[in-house]
């Protein structure tokens, strides 16, 4: 059975079968909604990274430094880590997947900004998500986004879908439970809200705008999902 621990914000471990562990989206030691930081990450295998902004990159390199994890992502922000010393990078782009040991990772469409934090303008990245197989149980890890009619292309596809609900910088509460409609996934894991004031929802209000769509899992920091 595979494990999907949350973290806050859009920041996960998943746990696969066989133990590999992928950190998806490092955002620890400024992240206001988690009690840890990124040196009581252990034993990662691979960080995977949607985009360049801060709070879902900046613990990306020192943790796979660290670790000595694989870094997934963009082409443009693969090349960008190596250059900051990360030796193990694999770069993805939009549409495209690979067979790693663990399962299949394939970069899916995201609308969002393309700037990589840390880079000083020198780098900037297209965005995406992560359609994620682990041997026919399929995660859906949508990155930072407003709602597209690509999610569409999912469907049936998706047993755990992850959606940002804060508005503002992404979906909202009503666009995500129409993300839910396109994907229709079994369940569905609110994320990328209550972090910041501008990003203030409430979770049980996205449940009910779902409805009996799919399962609304809401996580605090700290708890697991098993599938």
């Amino acid at each position: 059975m595979a494990e999907l621990h949350y973290h806050g914000h859009a920041t996960f471990t998943l746990v696969a079968d066989d133990g590999v562990r992928i950190v998806i989206d490092p955002w620890f030691d400024e992240n206001p909604s988690t009690e840890i930081g990124v040196d009581d990450v252990d034993g990662v295998d691979y960080v995977l990274c949607t985009h360049g902004h801060s709070d879902h990159f900046a613990d990306a390199v020192p943790l796979a430094i660290r670790t000595g994890a694989t870094l997934v992502s963009s082409f443009e922000i693969a090349k960008f880590a190596q250059e900051k010393g990360v030796e193990g990078v694999h770069p993805l782009s939009i549409g495209g997947g690979f067979t790693f040991p663990f399962g299949y990772v394939k970069m899916t469409p995201a609308l969002h900004g393309t700037a990589v934090d840390g880079s000083e303008g020198r780098v900037s990245a297209m965005p995406g998500g992560f359609w994620i197989d682990l041997g026919g149980k399929r995660l859906y890890h949508a990155g930072d986004t407003a709602l597209t009619t690509d999610m569409e292309l999912l469907r049936g596809r998706v047993d755990v879908a992850l959606l940002p609900i804060g508005d503002n910088f992404t979906m909202g509460p009503e666009d995500a439970a129409r993300a839910v409609n396109l994907i229709d996934p079994g369940v569905v894991i609110p994320m990328h809200y209550d972090t910041f004031d501008v990003i203030r929802q409430d979770p049980e209000r996205f449940r009910e705008l779902v409805g009996p769509s799919a399962r609304v899992e809401i996580l605090r920091p700290g708890d697991t999902h098993a599938f």
